[in-house]
């Protein structure tokens, strides 16, 4: 994952000890080098402890960030005085920057209260963020009004932040490919590509057709293919699969892989009931699930919106994400659900997993035509789940997130599965009903239900619901 970087605002007022000023400097910039975050700030030599006061030191410092624009993630103001809420503003404003920024506070002792020690950033964060509201840009604010930032707490608001500008920038022209057409029985995974591009999206399609017809160019001694075959083969135990499945497999994961290079693509939606199993002879499980484990997202039905929740999800923690079915009540538990799927989840989300075939329709087009699925027990974690949709009526982008956690509770059945528990999931459940969501979910190994909310309603200016 890239070193997430910030454009750091020291703020400093006159009036105040300049000493907080030149302390602050120094604390701010070790914290995040400590935690691993690059830093982009004025030096002591620019200005007086290479803070913000004057409208002279805004133009220094804009000129700063809009120099190395192209590395700054996020910016963080941070406020060891009162500041001058006039120059973060300016500075901000003259950066040209479009990304999150995080005001930050330094609180007061008791018993270092007189004029030579007291800060009054408590005060000042009130000016700072009235006059970036009257400027129309958006913010982002600890959870505590003050906080230290050698704090734990600071610590763990440093690194939502951080998600929220991964998520930020990552949705910036980010691309899309759909792999054939949406199947004919799921009108839920209906979208609108017009409402996804107006928020940076693109969705570049292809039919299912130029996939296969690819496909069968291919020679069974193709090199490529050869080492897309040893691929599968190290990902996951295959002693059941027939080798004629397992080369088709390696071709189609072949073919894919290349399109998604040569088109610069983020993630797919791929096309599966029934027309794969039907006309090729397997499922695309375990090749969806190889591309998601590689931090290449790829969700099944075309379900472009499901993907797109994946990706925010991938963005938030470094991690892999899958895309499920809320499936199955457990037993008289209100709080807790079925997650499942065929299942294509990245192998990272199982206690144990193997390739098998797919038990559900298989009745349908023969066992020998649903190869393919990793199937196993999600291990027992705490996780993120995240859902958008485009709601074409309203012309918006509606999500909701929320957090849970797979246990341990006991549960015979197939595919890839896991019982959840989600605080008060039947007032969610009625949410997703009333409000017309898919059927679908999109869920992380993480806890960051919080920075997801953050980023996707204050910065992407979506409709989110954070479920609690």
């Amino acid at each position: 994952m890239k070193k997430t970087t910030f454009g750091v605002i020291v703020g400093n007022r006159g009036f105040f000890p300049d000493v907080l000023a030149r302390q602050g400097r120094k604390n701010v910039l070790e914290v995040l080098e400590v935690n691993g975050f690059g830093s982009v700030a004025l030096s002591m030599k620019e200005t007086k402890y290479g803070a913000v006061e004057t409208f002279d030191d805004a133009k220094k410092c804009a000129a700063l960030f809009a120099a190395k624009a192209a590395r700054i993630d996020g910016i963080i103001v941070t406020l060891p005085n009162f500041g001058d809420e006039k120059a973060v503003a300016e500075t901000i404003k003259r950066s040209g920057l479009n990304v999150p920024i995080l005001i930050q506070a330094e609180p007061d002792v008791r018993g270092k209260m007189t004029i030579a020690d007291r800060r009054d950033s408590f005060c000042g964060k009130i000016s700072v963020c009235n006059n970036l509201r009257q400027a129309g840009i958006p913010f982002t604010l600890t959870g505590s009004h003050t906080v230290s930032v050698t704090s734990a707490q600071f610590k763990k608001e440093l690194d939502d932040f951080a998600s929220v500008c991964r998520i930020v920038r990552g949705l910036k022209n980010v691309r899309f490919g759909a792999i054939g057409a949406r199947t004919g029985a799921f009108n839920t995974v209906r979208y609108s590509e017009k409402l996804l591009e107006l928020s940076g999206i693109s969705v570049e399609t292809i039919d299912l057709s130029e996939i296969l017809g690819n496909v069968a160019l291919l020679a069974d001694n193709n090199r490529a293919v050869k080492r897309k075959l040893d691929a599968i083969g190290e990902y996951t135990p295959t002693e059941s699969i027939p080798a004629d499945k397992l080369l088709k497999m390696a071709k189609f994961g072949y073919v894919i892989d290349r399109w998604v290079k040569d088109t610069e693509l983020d993630g797919t939606a791929i096309q599966c009931w029934t027309a794969l199993e039907e006309f090729f002879g397997i499922v695309p499980c375990t090749i969806m699930s190889m591309m998601s484990e590689a931090s290449v997202p790829s969700a099944c039905e075309v379900d472009v919106t499901g993907l797109l929740g994946m990706y925010v999800l991938q963005l938030a923690g470094g991690t892999p994400s899958a895309l499920l079915d809320w499936n199955n009540n457990y037993g008289g538990d209100c709080d807790k659900t079925v997650l499942f799927h065929c299942s294509n989840l990245p192998k990272s989300f199982f206690k144990s997993s193997k390739m098998d075939y797919q038990e559900i329709i298989a009745g349908f087009v023969g066992k020998e035509n649903t190869y393919g699925t990793i199937v196993g027990r999600i291990a027992a974690n705490k996780a993120t789940f995240c859902r958008p949709t485009t709601d074409d009526t309203a012309g918006i982008i509606s999500a909701y997130v929320g957090e849970g956690e797979f246990t341990n509770d006991k549960l015979d059945t197939f595919g890839g599965y896991g019982v959840m528990k989600i605080p008060n999931l039947q007032i969610l459940c009625q949410y997703i009903c009333k409000m017309g969501f898919e059927h679908h979910v999109a869920v992380g190994l993480i806890e960051k239900a919080d920075a997801i909310a953050e980023a996707l309603d204050n910065y992407m200016g979506w409709e989110v619901y954070r479920h609690q």
